[in-house]
This record gives C-alpha cells, sequence and structure tokens, in this order.
C-alpha cells in the first residue's frame, strides 16, 4: 500500500509538471507570435511607383542599398496637395547609404558616380518640383528612389534624405 501510494504521488508529480510545461510552452508560443506580429506585417501597395502590390515588412530592419524601406515622408504642402493629409507610408528602393556621395548634372542624380535617378521639372498637375539633395550622405539617412517617371522621393526637396526616425522598416516585394 506505501508502495502505491508513492506511485501515485510520482504520477501526480508528473502531471502536474507537464501541465505547468505545456501552460508554459502556450504562453511562450502566444508571446512569440505578439512579438512576430509587431515585427512584421503585410501591407498593400496602391501607388503605380512600385511594381507590386504586396509587400512583406520587417519593422526595424536596417536598410542596405537596394533594399525596399517604408517610411512616414516629411511633411510638406506639396505633399498634402497631393497625397493628402495623411498620406500613409511611402515604399521607395534605397539608391544611397550612409557615407555615400550623390551628385547632381542638370536633372541626372548620381551615388558615387552611377546615375540612379532622373527629377522631372513639374509634378503631373504643372506644380514646379525643387531638387532634392546633394552631398555625402548623413549617418542615419539614406537617398531613396523609384523607377517610376512620377515617383516622388529623394530626387526632390519636399522628400529629400529619408533618415532612420521616418523608417518603419524594410520590405519585400511578394506579389
Amino acid at each position: 500500500m506505501l508502495r502505491a501510494d508513492l506511485l501515485h504521488l510520482k504520477s501526480g508529480h508528473w502531471r502536474n509538471l507537464l501541465l505547468t510545461g505545456g501552460a508554459t510552452l502556450a504562453l511562450l508560443g502566444a508571446a512569440g507570435l505578439s512579438d512576430f506580429a509587431r515585427a512584421h506585417a503585410l501591407l498593400v501597395n496602391a501607388s503605380p511607383s512600385l511594381p507590386c502590390w504586396a509587400i512583406w515588412l520587417t519593422r526595424g530592419a536596417e536598410p542596405g542599398k537596394g533594399d525596399l524601406v517604408l517610411f512616414v515622408p516629411p511633411r510638406s504642402d506639396l505633399l498634402q496637395r497631393h497625397f493628402g493629409k495623411e498620406p500613409g507610408l511611402f515604399g521607395k528602393r534605397v539608391l544611397g547609404i550612409p557615407g555615400q556621395h550623390v551628385t547632381r548634372e542638370g536633372r541626372q542624380f548620381f551615388v558615387d558616380g552611377v546615375p540612379v535617378a532622373l527629377a522631372k521639372p513639374m509634378t503631373r498637375t504643372g506644380e514646379p518640383l525643387a531638387l532634392g539633395p546633394t552631398g555625402t550622405i548623413p549617418k542615419g539617412c539614406y537617398f531613396v528612389g523609384s523607377p517610376h517617371k512620377d515617383g516622388f522621393d529623394s530626387r526632390y526637396a519636399a522628400i529629400g534624405w529619408i533618415c532612420r526616425p521616418r523608417i518603419l522598416g524594410t520590405g519585400r516585394a511578394i506579389l
């Protein structure tokens, strides 16, 4: 009888341990999914300036040259007239990274001597477009662009350098 009671206690101990362990794993799994959801998102692109309509966002990822970066554009009257008071996120490719040198000849932009973008003189509605920055790209900032002729990006002063505080993360075109 004593022996059966010891086995029963051991069995109850293991059952409690398994239940506690299972609950702990479930909580860790839920926390992991929550962390995953905070770090990632599926975005829909409504702009013709990118050739994709679905983008997988990784929040907080450090952008590299050629990466798709998603950012909150700077506020400007020009931006508000064309995109409204709350324009949403912009998605552009990183054409230049901190320390690289941006130059311009006419309306053609170069990064370290390589042509990367051509700026239009006016918006689709006929407003003049001031040209974006040149010089060494500051630490934490990027020169971003789009191959689309109507892309609104670092080619223009209203956007300029896109610096880290504005960047939500990097994206990967999935559709």
